[in-house]
């Protein structure tokens, strides 16, 4: 029997194995968290976190939220009433009192407001300045050029630290933006005297999952006893106008997905309305709390993936954006093996 082949498959006989592969497939941000080793991962201590469980849901569903505070320097003062209210159990029985759509959820002492009904808060709460809102590092600032590369300041106690950078020289909010140990910040320097700068003003920004400090006005800062998270569009304009205490890391969905408030500015106007707090607890007195851990934003994993956000070729993309918003990096956390 003869056997014909057609000219395609007779040239196909005679193709280089590596001239007939398929050419590599584009990298995702995803692909490049999946891919990251161990050793660029680092360990968030169940000291740094607040748990908040929520009463369960109309199916019996437990809802738990896990909140990551922010470490120092940053407003060490309201982080610090918050560990003294967490301690003294103030916020077991309190309720979320607040869910504006695409801004933010509130929780708090419904009756915060009404003098003789308000409960009462611990002793020992410090005041804190408006002028902490940002920290206060020196004068060693290394502005990146380029998106991805790295800057450096020196901290207040004299630590060299590396930031990545995102959309440098181009943040509506501030003259600078990165990612600094995994937290995102705008960072501005303070000029005295022609070009000498004399220190950096760092600050934590406004983006999704964000938790930050209610208050009253000016000059009130809020004691830590009224808190919210952002649930929609980064409201930058708060950066520098209220305090910042940490993000949520897990149970996002357990706040986001509730009902809108029917009041002005998303308040429940009765009670029912109101999703009750049944515990606030910090995460080394949780018994099976698993561990958590974030991509280190030192890391080359971490440059891949901030830089492949802001410019993706993969299939599903037909016009990279070359660049990116800070709030559009978000640090991957996930639970650690144990």
């Amino acid at each position: 029997m003869r056997i014909f082949l057609s000219s395609l498959a007779f040239a196909g006989l005679f193709t280089s194995p590596l001239a007939a592969a398929d050419p590599p497939k584009p990298l995702t941000p995803g692909d490049i968290v999946a891919a990251a080793p161990q050793a660029d991962w680092s360990r968030i201590a169940p000291a740094d976190l607040m748990v908040m469980d929520l009463a369960p849901d109309a199916k019996g569903r437990a809802r738990r939220v896990v909140i990551q505070l922010m470490p120092a320097p940053f407003l060490q003062g309201w982080t610090g009433n918050i560990r003294k209210l967490v301690a003294a159990r103030w916020f077991d029985g309190i309720a979320v009192v607040r869910v504006q759509d695409n801004y933010v959820v509130q929780w708090g002492d419904p009756d915060g407001e009404t003098p003789g009904k308000a409960k009462a808060l611990p002793q020992g709460l410090s005041a804190s300045r408006e002028q902490d809102y940002a920290a206060h590092y020196g004068a060693a600032f290394e502005p990146p050029e380029k998106e991805g590369s790295a800057g450096y300041i020196l901290s207040p106690e004299g630590r060299l630290q590396r930031f990545l950078a995102v959309a440098p020289g181009n943040d509506d909010y501030a003259p600078g933006t990165g990612i600094l140990e995994g937290w995102p910040i705008g960072l501005q320097s303070q000029e005295k005297g022609g070009d000498a700068v004399v220190r950096t003003d760092v600050w934590p920004v406004h983006c999704y999952g964000m938790v930050g400090v209610g208050r009253n006005v000016s000059p009130d800062t809020g004691t830590g006893a009224e808190l919210y998270t952002v649930i929609g569009q980064a409201p930058r304009q708060l950066d520098r106008n209220i305090a910042l205490v940490g993000r949520i890391i897990a149970g996002m969905e357990n706040l986001s997905s509730l009902p809108r408030g029917t009041g002005a500015l998303g308040f429940y106007e009765t009670a029912q309305e109101r999703t009750p707090i049944v515990s606030v607890r910090m995460g080394d007195e949780v018994p099976g709390l698993p561990a958590y851990e974030y991509l280190s934003t030192g890391s080359s994993s971490f440059a891949a993936y901030a830089f492949k956000r802001a410019n993706r070729k993969d299939d599903f993309y037909i016009r990279p954006a070359g660049g990116v918003d800070v709030c559009n990096v978000q640090v991957p956390v996930r639970e650690a093996k144990r």
